[in-house]
């Protein structure tokens, strides 16, 4: 499905009913990030609309040569909600790049949120700035890797922690899968003119006190952890977990824990709804 965001056709797909939650996927990937990792999680959950979308220059949304900054995109979410959930409370949760906008929308419309899940989520937007861990790999199938192609390997092996046959087959499905849909081009030009917020996300006027969860991966070499501990005072409600054998592909590499923390989030965001 296509939404209208001014001059943008904002491809999204909506699976369930229920209380609306919203997933923003990370920079370069598409909503098959999130729907990958998230949708097994509401087998055992029901009530819940899950609504994933494209982020503009990713997966079918196309990018716009005046969306130059961070806080165009912003204001394109936060468009997309207007129409999606006009006068609705909703649920937020955001991968990586998406969970900086989706700080943006707690610092811009933190009455409009009743739960936000923050999955590896990028704190500071300059990388000089990140505290990030030696890069390491944990498991490595060699013939696995002997058996991707040149490209494909230096894709996966860049981040990953845990290098297996299962691990590819959901990284080729759920990540690379919209890697290869990226416009590299326009990707590329907001890193470089406006990744940064113009304003301090983070500083927030009152703490956001709705049920929060921040899972971190202890071997994530692209946003690290160190810095999410900064932003813990602004959650009083927030379970915040740094889980070994887990880099930037936390969901894929802890499937597992993932899947259990996940639930527990969500119980806890029904218990504060009722």
């Amino acid at each position: 499905m296509q939404c209208q965001i001014r001059d943008i056709d904002v491809y999204y797909e909506i699976y369930g009913e229920g209380r609306p939650l919203l997933m923003i996927h990370g920079f370069g990937p598409d909503h098959q990030l999130m729907t990958g990792c998230m949708e097994p999680v509401f087998q055992g959950h029901p009530g819940w609309q899950r609504i994933y979308f494209d982020l503009p220059g990713m997966g079918k949304t196309p990018g716009k040569s005046w969306i130059t900054n961070s806080d165009q995109m912003l204001s394109i979410v936060l468009e997309f909600m207007d129409q999606m959930f006009p006068n609705q409370r909703v649920i937020i949760a955001g991968e990586s790049y998406g969970g900086y906008l989706a700080r943006g929308i707690i610092k811009q419309r933190p009455m409009q949120v009743d739960g936000l899940f923050l999955l590896c989520p990028l704190i500071e937007a300059d990388r000089t700035k990140r505290v990030l861990p030696a890069p390491v790999v944990l498991v490595k199938d060699e013939q696995l890797l002997t058996r991707l192609t040149p490209a494909d390997r230096e894709e996966f092996e860049a981040i990953t922690v845990v290098q297996t046959a299962a691990i590819w087959e959901r990284f080729q499905k759920e990540i690379m899968s919209g890697l290869q849909l990226a416009d590299e081009p326009f990707l590329a030009r907001l890193q470089v003119e406006g990744y940064a917020f113009s304003f301090a996300v983070d500083a927030l006027p009152v703490p956001f006190e709705k049920p929060t969860l921040v899972l971190l991966g202890r071997q994530d070499i692209s946003v690290g952890y160190r810095n999410a501990w900064n932003i813990l005072e602004n959650y009083p409600r927030a379970s915040f977990v740094i889980l070994d054998r887990a880099g930037h592909n936390l969901q894929i590499e802890q499937a597992a824990l993932f899947h259990a923390l996940v639930n527990e989030w969500l119980d806890r965001v029904e218990e504060y709804l009722a």
